[in-house]
């Protein structure tokens, strides 16, 4: 009997010190959680025959506890590298299915997927396509090489200058683009065809009398008509009435569609100050690509593009469970779910019961402060000793006893 109670004791050590040593070489696994062996006693009587001095049989191992504290945040300079501070899990498609992890070091393959390092595909809600927002009753995997910034065509431009109410008529007429005598002023910037080719636009300023000039629109040279505008006496624009100037579509010959400009002179002045040709905002954009991706803490991704675009790619989709001990290990920092964990429960970073998602950051493993680890590895040696020992007593009282029957 004694024999095989100390077997269990030995067997119970020598289980703690396998967890205990799973959890020390995982210490610098990423996403990592812990382990704890449980144990209870084995009592081997039935209900009928309860006895005030029955003695137990040993121990035995009833489970291997998975712990869920928090690891410790640790920053780095890959945007694709993502942290949890606090409740929920990175859900990831595996192909078979849905799978769970802590881990969050990312990578981009050559179709621009966003992967674990097991290749499985992270998990986002989709941009809803009217009224912004993201759409929490579908997933999609992550994609990037498909987030390209696509040119938009200039459609209008607003200009604030000064005009000076000095000016003098121009002494050369007509006017004429070659000819600086035939104009006063000048502003001059950017247009963007659909296709997101560059094209320099001017426009000429010629003072035609009294609080009065007109605006000639030239893009790439081609002339795109001409506009009559009008100030008061407090040298303000007042026609057009809206400070809207349209003006004619002018095809470069590319491919591309027409550009049809209208700019907005309604903050442009005529006073008795020096011309200032002032700042020019315009629309339209050339096509670019992708340079780098942010998360916010509502783990939104957003995309930055070459062209100085943005875009929303998603939001990271996170899951939490009932009974986090009741997940299914699989290896390499996943978890599946189970019936003991309960149904996943999706959400996102920030919200309700879920911790943040932090970009550029990565969560050690709960087991890299090893002091613990040690200290419970000296108790389960010291256990696993003294069953030991107890089996060499348990040997030398049976030889004890055989050697007294045999004289």
């Amino acid at each position: 009997m004694a024999l095989n109670t100390t077997l269990t004791g030995i067997n119970a050590a020598q289980s703690d010190l396998n967890v205990i040593s799973n959890n020390l070489a995982n210490a610098n696994t990423t996403g990592f959680k812990g382990s704890r062996a449980e144990f209870a006693d084995v009592f081997a009587v039935t209900g009928n025959n309860i006895n005030a001095t029955a003695v137990g049989s040993g121990t035995r191992m009833t489970d291997v506890a998975q712990q869920f504290q928090q690891g410790d945040i640790e920053t780095t300079s890959n945007s694709l590298d993502f942290a949890i501070s606090g409740n929920g899990f990175f859900t990831v498609n595996t192909g078979n299915g849905l799978a769970y992890t802590r881990a969050g070091n990312f990578h981009e393959d050559a179709s621009g997927n966003v992967l674990t390092q097991e290749g499985y595909n992270l998990q986002v809600y989709p941009p809803n396509a009217i009224g912004g927002g993201f759409d929490t009753s579908t997933l999609k995997n992550l994609n990037l090489t498909t987030a390209q910034s696509a040119a938009t065509a200039s459609t209008k431009a607003a200009i604030s200058a000064n005009l000076p109410s000095s000016a003098s008529l121009p002494t050369t007429t007509p006017f004429s683009t070659s000819d600086s005598d035939s104009y006063n002023n000048t502003t001059t910037f950017n247009v963007f065809d659909s296709q997101g080719g560059s094209h320099a636009a001017t426009v000429y300023y010629v003072k035609t009398g009294t609080n009065a000039w007109d605006a000639h629109l030239f893009m790439d040279g081609q002339d795109a008509g001409t506009q009559p505008m009008t100030f008061d006496a407090a040298g303000q624009l007042t026609a057009p009435a809206n400070g809207n100037l349209a003006f004619n579509p002018v095809d470069f010959g590319n491919g591309s569609n027409p550009v049809t400009m209208t700019l907005n002179l309604s903050n442009t002045t005529q006073f008795g100050t020096d011309y200032s040709a002032g700042a020019v905002d315009k629309d339209g954009n050339e096509a670019g690509t992708l340079s780098s991706i942010d998360v916010d803490s509502k783990g939104v991704v957003t995309a930055n593009y070459s062209n100085n675009q943005t875009a929303q790619l998603g939001q990271v989709a996170l899951a939490n469970f009932a009974n986090l001990q009741g997940l299914r290990q699989t290896g390499n920092t996943t978890w599946l779910a189970s019936g003991d964990a309960g149904t996943a429960v999706m959400g996102s970073s920030g919200a309700g019961q879920f911790g943040t998602v932090q970009s550029g950051a990565l969560e050690s493993s709960s087991t890299a402060d090893t002091t613990s680890q040690l200290v419970d590895m000296i108790k389960a040696q010291r256990n696993y000793q003294a069953n030991a020992q107890a089996l060499t007593v348990d040997n030398t009282l049976a030889s004890t006893l055989f050697n007294a029957i045999s004289r």
